[in-house]
């Protein structure tokens, strides 16, 4: 993947990626004061289409990370949403896609705050299939590193700074052999694996962390949730979760944009279930293969088509179709 031709939008403008530059001194870099989402698209190679999977519910919690820096967005979700069709159309894109919007506090100055700072958005998208091979399962830790809490970093928003808790995190658990690490809450609850949700499937019931326990609200969270308990019949609790209750889980699944739904082998070297994918794991990969592809549609899921017809794609790609709020590159 070549990023310098890259089509990205950046102030307001589509425009290659080596020309999306910013100063050394700009204030999200010096001080991690921004806000960002990970969206997908996923290519459907029957259709010939690339589907962005709920861009505007993305955009709503964009939103409201950036309301915690005091930041607004210079477009509402379904303008977001156009402009972000309109980027994977100039790139072409035949395959999965990550997207990745990034609101930031871009004047360049010394000195800590966010009051009276100015920010901007950026989206950047590029070709990207897996963020962890997850077919043979998992093998996972419980970090020695804690989650950060709410009156402190608050993680229910995607602050840009707040992710070297989840780096951490994450570096020790591949540094000792393990695929990722599932975190703990400073009261000892169970949070959630490094940048991912979590449900424990144990005698016919799921299990998630609750809310207060310091955790990212998932899109895809609340997709698994709804599968479980509409699609599967089971019922699903949120409450908090004491570590050795993993270690005698039948299933664990974890849950996230970047992960899609992947299932957990072991856990701090235990096996978890019989130590091979569950049956609840084999349906709902296939449920979500399903929906994010538009292979199948519900109510209230929105997999947005990124080509409207062979034809358009054409047009589009050359860059012609304009929108209100960006303008065409060069």
């Amino acid at each position: 993947m070549d990023l310098a031709e890259l089509v990205v939008y950046h102030r307001g403008a589509f425009m290659p990626y080596r020309e999306a530059t910013l100063g050394l001194l700009t204030h999200a870099l010096q001080y991690g004061t921004g806000c960002f989402e990970g969206i997908r698209a996923f290519w459907n190679d029957e259709a010939e289409q690339l589907y962005v999977f709920e861009p505007a519910a993305h955009y709503k919690r964009l939103r409201r990370s950036g309301n915690l820096l005091l930041m607004d967005l210079p477009l509402g979700e379904d303008e977001l949403t156009e402009v972000t069709l309109e980027l994977c159309r100039r790139n072409g894109f035949r395959g999965d896609v990550y997207i990745r919007p990034l609101l930031f506090k871009s004047e360049e100055f010394f000195g800590v705050r966010l009051d009276d700072v100015g920010h901007e958005l950026s989206i950047v998208a590029f070709p990207n299939s897996k963020y962890l091979d997850t077919d043979d399962g998992l093998k996972l830790c419980v970090s020695s590193w804690r989650r950060v809490d709410d009156n402190a970093t608050p993680a229910r928003a995607k602050i840009t700074g707040s992710y070297v808790n989840v780096a951490l995190a994450k570096s020790e658990a591949r540094m000792n052999g393990f695929d990722d690490a599932i975190v703990l809450s400073d009261d000892g609850h169970v949070s959630e694996a490094s940048a991912a949700n979590l449900f424990v499937l144990r005698d016919g019931v799921a299990t998630t962390p609750d809310l207060s326990q310091n955790l990212l609200e998932g899109v895809t969270r609340a997709l698994v949730s709804r599968y479980l308990r509409d699609e599967v019949g089971i019922p699903v609790e949120s409450r908090s979760i004491d570590r050795t209750e993993l270690y005698s889980a039948d299933e664990i699944l974890i849950c996230g944009t970047g992960v899609g739904v992947a299932w957990v082998k072991s856990l701090d070297h235990r096996a978890i279930g019989t130590g091979q994918m569950g049956a609840v794991a084999k349906s709902l990969r296939v449920f979500y293969d399903d929906v994010t592809r538009a292979r199948r549609t519900l109510p209230g899921i929105d997999a947005r088509a990124v080509y409207p017809l062979a034809s358009a794609r054409i047009a589009c790609t050359t860059g012609e179709v304009e929108f209100p709020g960006a303008v065409p590159a060069a």
